[in-house]
Parts: structure tokens; C-alpha cells; sequence
């Protein structure tokens, strides 16, 4: 059981590297502005912010990783904590990108589903 909370958590850490890369390197190409909805202009202005903000979500990855890590190498009390950690940050997000944009709601679910199903799984095993 604990297993398919881990996988759910970890593919939700491989989807924000996925984003930190869109963010932080790919922001002014076609990709990127495509898959932000951005013009040229826009993409330039707000590159730097992207760029931090691709971080933010790397750093998120790398939380969840490390406890699937340790949960993988014997310490399981450090290591569930730090994938709910990290995977609730990662809810809360979307949570907030959805509530402050309606209009992204769709980049909301992408962020904040997988992590809120490995959340739940990762908390039914706790209390059993």
C-alpha cells in the first residue's frame, strides 16, 4: 500500500521537474510560451520571474524525492514526512493557482492531482 502513495508522489515530483524546466529554461521558446499562453514580449518581461519560480518547483521535486529515498532506505518515519511535505506543498500551489486564476484551473489539475492522490494514499496507510 505505502508503495502506490511513493509512485503516485514520485511521479508527481518527476511532473515539477518537468515544470521547472519549462520554467526556468524553456520559458522564451515557442514551447514554453505555447505552454504558458505567452507572447514574446510577455515571456521576456517576465523571464526572471520564471526562472525563480521554476526553483520553487525543482525544490518541491527534490523534497519528495529525498523522502521516497529514505522511505526506500529503511527510515520511513523522515521519509513519509518529507513526501507529505513536499507533495502538500505541491497541492497547496494549485490550490492557490486555481483560486487566484480560474482560467488555469487545467495547469491546476495537472499540478495538483497526482500529488493530492499520493497525499491521500500516503495518509490511509498511516492510519492503518
Amino acid at each position: 500500500m505505502i508503495a502506490i502513495g511513493l509512485i503516485l508522489v514520485s511521479l508527481a515530483a518527476l511532473i515539477h521537474v518537468y515544470i521547472f524546466y519549462l520554467e526556468a529554461f524553456a520559458w522564451t521558446t515557442e514551447r514554453g510560451r505555447r505552454t504558458f499562453g505567452l507572447t514574446p514580449d510577455e515571456a521576456s518581461a517576465t523571464k526572471e520571474l520564471a526562472f525563480n519560480q521554476g526553483f520553487y518547483n525543482l525544490f518541491l521535486a527534490v523534497i519528495v524525492l529525498t523522502g521516497v529515498g529514505l522511505v526506500a532506505g529503511g527510515l520511513q518515519t523522515i521519509g513519509i514526512a518529507l513526501a507529505l511535505a513536499g507533495a502538500g506543498s505541491m497541492v497547496a500551489a494549485a490550490a492557490v493557482l486555481v483560486l487566484s486564476s480560474p482560467s488555469k484551473a487545467g495547469a491546476a489539475m495537472i499540478q495538483g492531482v497526482t500529488p493530492l492522490l499520493g497525499v491521500i494514499q500516503l495518509v490511509i496507510v498511516l492510519a492503518i
